[in-house]
Protein backbone atom coordinates (compact mmCIF):
# COMPACT_ATOMS: atom_id res chain seq x y z
CA UNK A 1 0.00 0.00 0.00
CA UNK A 2 1.40 3.37 -1.41
CA UNK A 3 -0.06 6.67 0.56
CA UNK A 4 1.27 9.98 -0.90
CA UNK A 5 0.78 12.58 1.86
CA UNK A 6 0.60 16.60 0.95
CA UNK A 7 1.04 19.06 4.19
CA UNK A 8 -0.60 22.10 2.72
CA UNK A 9 -1.45 23.09 6.35
CA UNK A 10 1.49 23.59 8.80
CA UNK A 11 -0.93 23.17 12.06
CA UNK A 12 0.40 20.14 13.59
CA UNK A 13 -2.19 17.32 15.18
CA UNK A 14 -1.37 16.02 18.78
CA UNK A 15 -0.91 12.07 16.88
CA UNK A 16 1.00 10.58 14.20
CA UNK A 17 -1.79 11.26 11.79
CA UNK A 18 0.24 8.98 8.96
CA UNK A 19 0.19 6.17 11.23
CA UNK A 20 -3.40 6.52 12.08
CA UNK A 21 -3.81 6.97 8.29
CA UNK A 22 -2.15 3.92 7.38
CA UNK A 23 -4.19 1.99 10.23
CA UNK A 24 -7.39 3.25 9.10
CA UNK A 25 -6.97 2.66 4.75
CA UNK A 26 -5.32 -0.78 5.28
CA UNK A 27 -8.60 -1.71 8.04
CA UNK A 28 -11.08 -0.21 5.83
CA UNK A 29 -9.45 -1.94 2.62
CA UNK A 30 -9.51 -5.25 4.30
CA UNK A 31 -13.03 -4.84 5.56
CA UNK A 32 -14.32 -4.07 1.79
CA UNK A 33 -12.29 -6.98 1.35
CA UNK A 34 -10.14 -5.30 -2.00
CA UNK A 35 -8.07 -7.65 -3.04
CA UNK A 36 -5.02 -5.36 -4.42
CA UNK A 37 -2.90 -3.61 -2.86
CA UNK A 38 -3.74 0.40 -3.25
CA UNK A 39 -2.46 3.82 -3.81
CA UNK A 40 -3.95 6.56 -1.97
CA UNK A 41 -3.09 10.18 -2.06
CA UNK A 42 -3.52 12.34 1.62
CA UNK A 43 -3.64 15.81 1.19
CA UNK A 44 -4.12 17.95 4.87
CA UNK A 45 -5.44 21.34 4.48
CA UNK A 46 -6.92 24.71 5.47
CA UNK A 47 -10.46 25.66 5.70
CA UNK A 48 -9.88 28.18 3.00
CA UNK A 49 -8.12 25.77 0.31
CA UNK A 50 -10.66 23.34 1.03
CA UNK A 51 -13.56 25.61 0.76
CA UNK A 52 -12.26 26.97 -2.61
CA UNK A 53 -11.89 23.30 -3.62
CA UNK A 54 -15.37 22.43 -2.64
CA UNK A 55 -16.72 25.46 -4.89
CA UNK A 56 -14.52 24.58 -7.64
CA UNK A 57 -15.91 20.82 -7.41
CA UNK A 58 -19.05 20.81 -5.74
CA UNK A 59 -20.48 24.76 -6.25
CA UNK A 60 -20.52 25.02 -2.32
CA UNK A 61 -18.85 27.80 -1.10
CA UNK A 62 -17.93 26.80 2.48
CA UNK A 63 -15.42 25.01 4.11
CA UNK A 64 -16.53 21.31 4.58
CA UNK A 65 -14.26 18.68 6.78
CA UNK A 66 -13.16 16.17 4.03
CA UNK A 67 -13.65 15.84 0.25
CA UNK A 68 -13.20 12.16 -1.60
CA UNK A 69 -11.94 12.06 -5.23
CA UNK A 70 -12.35 8.27 -6.36
CA UNK A 71 -10.70 7.42 -9.22
CA UNK A 72 -12.52 4.20 -10.06
CA UNK A 73 -16.62 4.04 -10.85
CA UNK A 74 -18.33 0.90 -9.50
CA UNK A 75 -21.56 -0.20 -10.55
CA UNK A 76 -21.93 -1.34 -6.68
CA UNK A 77 -20.24 -0.42 -3.54
CA UNK A 78 -15.98 -2.18 -3.58
CA UNK A 79 -17.26 -4.48 -6.50
CA UNK A 80 -13.34 -5.25 -7.34
CA UNK A 81 -14.18 -8.19 -10.24
CA UNK A 82 -14.58 -5.43 -12.82
CA UNK A 83 -11.10 -4.17 -12.44
CA UNK A 84 -9.58 -7.21 -14.07
CA UNK A 85 -10.93 -6.07 -16.96
CA UNK A 86 -9.78 -2.70 -17.25
CA UNK A 87 -6.28 -3.06 -15.64
CA UNK A 88 -4.33 -0.11 -17.61
CA UNK A 89 -7.10 2.26 -16.50
CA UNK A 90 -7.21 1.21 -12.87
CA UNK A 91 -3.61 0.61 -11.49
CA UNK A 92 -0.03 1.97 -11.37
CA UNK A 93 2.00 0.73 -13.93
CA UNK A 94 5.25 0.87 -11.83
CA UNK A 95 4.05 -0.57 -8.96
CA UNK A 96 1.04 -2.45 -9.98
CA UNK A 97 -1.22 -0.90 -6.56
CA UNK A 98 -4.71 -0.05 -7.58
CA UNK A 99 -5.14 3.73 -7.81
CA UNK A 100 -7.88 4.19 -5.42
CA UNK A 101 -7.86 8.29 -5.61
CA UNK A 102 -7.61 11.21 -3.31
CA UNK A 103 -8.26 12.28 0.20
CA UNK A 104 -8.70 15.87 1.35
CA UNK A 105 -9.22 16.65 4.68
CA UNK A 106 -9.20 20.12 6.91
CA UNK A 107 -6.98 20.27 9.88
CA UNK A 108 -8.69 22.92 11.18
CA UNK A 109 -12.42 21.00 11.07
CA UNK A 110 -10.93 18.01 12.32
CA UNK A 111 -9.83 19.90 14.97
CA UNK A 112 -13.00 22.33 14.92
CA UNK A 113 -15.14 19.15 14.68
CA UNK A 114 -13.37 16.94 17.93
CA UNK A 115 -14.36 19.71 20.08
CA UNK A 116 -17.69 20.47 19.31
CA UNK A 117 -18.23 16.60 19.18
CA UNK A 118 -16.57 16.04 22.27
CA UNK A 119 -13.92 13.18 21.23
CA UNK A 120 -10.22 13.63 20.49
CA UNK A 121 -8.60 14.82 17.22
CA UNK A 122 -7.10 11.12 16.72
CA UNK A 123 -10.91 9.78 16.42
CA UNK A 124 -12.23 13.01 14.41
CA UNK A 125 -9.46 12.11 11.95
CA UNK A 126 -9.70 8.31 11.64
CA UNK A 127 -13.52 8.49 11.07
CA UNK A 128 -13.18 10.83 8.01
CA UNK A 129 -10.68 8.97 7.06
CA UNK A 130 -12.64 5.54 7.05
CA UNK A 131 -15.56 7.78 5.76
CA UNK A 132 -13.55 8.51 2.63
CA UNK A 133 -12.03 5.35 2.19
CA UNK A 134 -15.83 4.09 1.84
CA UNK A 135 -16.41 7.26 -0.61
CA UNK A 136 -13.12 6.14 -2.49
CA UNK A 137 -14.53 2.41 -2.80
CA UNK A 138 -17.77 3.49 -4.36
CA UNK A 139 -20.42 4.29 -1.11
CA UNK A 140 -22.19 7.37 -1.33
CA UNK A 141 -25.00 8.94 1.52
CA UNK A 142 -27.10 11.25 -0.84
CA UNK A 143 -29.76 8.99 0.00
CA UNK A 144 -31.03 7.60 3.52
CA UNK A 145 -30.33 4.13 3.11
CA UNK A 146 -26.95 4.81 1.39
CA UNK A 147 -25.84 7.11 4.59
CA UNK A 148 -27.37 4.33 7.08
CA UNK A 149 -24.77 1.69 5.12
CA UNK A 150 -21.99 4.09 5.25
CA UNK A 151 -22.93 5.16 8.67
CA UNK A 152 -22.59 1.14 9.83
CA UNK A 153 -19.37 0.45 8.03
CA UNK A 154 -17.42 3.79 9.42
CA UNK A 155 -18.28 2.63 13.06
CA UNK A 156 -17.49 -1.08 12.07
CA UNK A 157 -14.34 -0.14 10.83
CA UNK A 158 -13.47 2.01 13.95
CA UNK A 159 -14.65 -0.59 16.48
CA UNK A 160 -12.31 -2.78 14.29
CA UNK A 161 -9.26 -0.76 15.58
CA UNK A 162 -10.80 -0.01 18.84
CA UNK A 163 -11.10 3.94 18.24
CA UNK A 164 -13.87 5.04 20.02
CA UNK A 165 -15.66 8.39 21.23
Amino acid sequence: MTIQYEEECRIPFSFDYRAMAEKVIREALDYEKCPYEAEINLTLTSNEEIRVMNYEYREIDRATDVLSFPMLQYDEPADFEYLEDVWAECFNPESGELLLGDIVISVEKVLEQAEAYGHSAEREFAFLIAHSMLHLMGYDHMEPEEAKVMETKQEEILNALKINR
